[in-house]
C-alpha cells in the first residue's frame, strides 16, 4: 500500500512544532495552555503562547515560565549535612546487620529465621555499595567543618558489643529469639534514620535510598514480629 505523503507531512509538522524542551516541561508541570481557555484566570503570555505555572515553595507565589524555561530549570539537590549523616551512618548500620545475618546459617534452627537473614543480606549488601558510590561522588565535609561522625551510641537500633557476643554464642531456638529481638530493634533504628533523612535531606538520590529502606525494612519488621 502506498504511503500517504500528506500523513507523513502532518507527522513531520507535529514533530517540528513541539521541541524537546516543551515535551519535557509538559511531563513535569501543568501547561496552562492545556487548561480550558474559557475559564477565568487561564494563564497565557501576552502573545497568546501557553506558559507553565510553576508552584512556589511554601509561602512563595507561583511563577509563570515559558515551556523552554521550565525544561531548563533543575532543582538544587546539593547534598546537605543530613544527607551525608544518613549515608555515612547507614553504611555502618547495614554492615552490622550483615554481621548479624552471617551468623544465622550455622546457628539458627528455624528455617524462617535463616531465610530472613538471607533476604537481609541480599538487600543490604547492594545498598552499601550504592551508598559508597554516592559518597565517592559527594565526599563528606571534614570533621571540623560540619562533618558527622558516628558511634554505636549515636545511631538508633545498633546492637552493643555485649549483645553481639551473646548472639555469636547462642544456637538453636535461643539464637532465633535473640536474632529476631536484636534485628527488629536494628530495623526500627534504621527507619528512624531514614525518616530523619527524608525530613531534613536535600539530595534526590539519598531520598530514594531512604525511601527504599523504609519500604523494605517496614515489611521485615512486621514479619519478624509475627515470627517472634
Amino acid at each position: 500500500m502506498a504511503k500517504d505523503p500528506r500523513g507523513r507531512k502532518a507527522r513531520e509538522t507535529r514533530r517540528g512544532r513541539f521541541p524537546a524542551a516543551a515535551v519535557a516541561a509538559g511531563l513535569l508541570l501543568v501547561l496552562a495552555g492545556c487548561q480550558d481557555e474559557d475559564r477565568p484566570g487561564a494563564a497565557a503570555a501576552e502573545d497568546g503562547r501557553p506558559v507553565v505555572v510553576a508552584p512556589g515553595k511554601p509561602g512563595e507565589k507561583a511563577r509563570t515560565l515559558t515551556p523552554e524555561q521550565a525544561a531548563g530549570e533543575k532543582p538544587d539537590d546539593t547534598p546537605n549535612a543530613a544527607d551525608h549523616a544518613y549515608v555515612q551512618g547507614m553504611i555502618e548500620h547495614h554492615r552490622q546487620a550483615l554481621t548479624m545475618s552471617a551468623l544465622a546459617p550455622q546457628r539458627a534452627s528455624a528455617d524462617g529465621v535463616k531465610r530472613l537473614a538471607e533476604r537481609i543480606a541480599a538487600a543490604q549488601q547492594p545498598e552499601i555499595g550504592a551508598m559508597e558510590r554516592w559518597l565517592a561522588r559527594h565526599p563528606a565535609p571534614q570533621a571540623g567543618s560540619g562533618g558527622h561522625g558516628h558511634g554505636h551510641g549515636a545511631m538508633p537500633g545498633m546492637a552493643t558489643e555485649q549483645q553481639l557476643r551473646e548472639l555469636t554464642g547462642a544456637t538453636g531456638a535461643d539464637f532465633d529469639r535473640l536474632f529476631l529481638k536484636l534485628m527488629t530493634a536494628h530495623h526500627e533504628g534504621a527507619l528512624k534514620m531514614a525518616g530523619q533523612a527524608l525530613a531534613g535531606g536535600n539530595n534526590v538520590a539519598v531520598e530514594e535510598m531512604a525511601t527504599e529502606v523504609v519500604a523494605t525494612q517496614t515489611a521485615e519488621v512486621h514479619r519478624m514480629r509475627a515470627m517472634g
